[in-house]
């Protein structure tokens, strides 16, 4: 999760930093800046989704004692 904030957040510094006057190198690095931004969204949700799955759950405890 923590390399998907970052990479976000450096794509948004990439994408929102860089003032291109028709160069064409500095429009290959702001649009770098984009792909490099939605994939860190990708990481992060990834990371989250695998923190939730290899939680560890509560035991089932079951209790058939009938008073």
């Amino acid at each position: 999760m923590i390399i998907g904030v970052s990479m976000f957040i450096l794509g948004l510094i990439l994408f929102y930093v860089i003032d291109y006057n028709e160069d064409e190198n500095l429009v290959i690095i702001k649009n770098s800046g984009t792909f490099v931004g939605l994939t860190g969204i990708g990481v992060g949700v990834a990371g989250i989704l695998l923190y939730l799955i290899n939680r560890n759950p509560q035991p089932i405890q079951e209790n058939f004692d009938i008073e």
